[in-house]
């Protein structure tokens, strides 16, 4: 088991207290997943969720509804990220709203399903999912790989399946969606500029729609303290959000400075040594 969640029960005669060690962490989480957002044009997702659950156990945070809260968390920050960097790409002109509009709707479905569905699982199965989730991340990254063009883009019906499955399996690990929807746009004959800034669009509705639906899933859950709605906690939010929004232009910035596939490749080994950490953790716990 994590140690800190056995911490955690240290916390119980105040839960929910914002201890200055707490803001350390989150503001720390914030800088680390922000700046790799804007560096390496990751979501900021898989840097939020693993380290929300290393964090808010010392929140008080106990093992029956940790893996949700940090995923639902994690959504309720990207809708901050996700505007920032939407009016980024809008700006310089490669959003296609179309498509954005075509996948929207079978998006928010998605979304809420993937939440609903990781209220009802335990937090052990989550784990997995998300483990399974980290080692095809850092394949992915690794590997470099990339879909080839479709035979030919798809039309309304077929967009809003895809935003059903993207939305879905986003919520469900706390992402907002651009590991999937990039790939899938890159498959609809979309250039890459397009597909990148098109992903981000989508990123919105399915943080949105993805937080709502964990707030209802944790909705007066006992467990969870007072500084939390459901399965988002708030000081986690405000401070990582606050932070990574600042930090991701930095990164940006960078990434132009610097060369992108060595860094994606080292990124990519520190996920698999995370999944490692992860396994050994189920194993243990087994």
């Amino acid at each position: 088991m994590n140690p800190w969640v056995q911490d955690a029960q240290l916390h119980r005669g105040s839960p929910g207290t914002f201890f200055a060690m707490d803001l350390a962490l989150y503001i720390l989480t914030g800088t680390v997943s922000g700046f790799l957002a804007g560096l390496l044009g990751i979501g900021g997702g898989l840097v939020i969720v693993p380290a929300l659950v290393y964090t808010l156990p010392h929140a008080g945070y106990g093992p029956a509804v940790l893996v949700q809260t940090a995923i639902g968390s994690s959504l309720a920050v990207i809708v901050f990220t996700a505007l920032s960097s939407i009016r980024a790409h809008h700006r310089a002109g490669y959003v296609e709203w179309g498509v954005v509009r075509d996948m929207a709707p079978g998006v928010c479905v998605g979304a809420l399903a993937g939440a609903a569905l990781a209220g009802a699982l335990p937090g052990h199965a989550l784990r997995v999912i998300y483990l399974l989730f980290l080692l095809g991340a850092a394949t992915q990254m690794l590997l470099d790989l990339r879909p080839h063009g479709g035979a030919a883009p798809p039309g309304r019906v077929a967009y809003m399946s895809a935003g059903f499955v993207i939305g879905a399996f986003s919520s469900l690990v706390g992402i907002g969606g651009g590991t999937l929807s990039a790939p899938f746009l890159l498959w609809c004959r979309r250039t890459i500029h397009a597909a990148v800034a098109t992903s981000a669009a989508i990123g919105l509705p399915i943080a949105v729609s993805g937080g709502v639906g964990f707030i209802l899933a944790g909705w007066g859950r006992p467990e969870l303290p007072p500084a939390s709605t459901g399965f988002v906690a708030w000081p986690a939010v405000a401070v990582v959000g606050a932070t990574s929004v600042l930090l991701a232009p930095l990164g940006a910035r960078l990434s132009h400075r610097v060369r992108q596939k060595p860094l994606k490749r080292v990124f990519a080994s520190l996920l698999l040594v995370l999944a490692a950490r992860i396994a050994w953790e189920l194993l243990a716990s087994a």
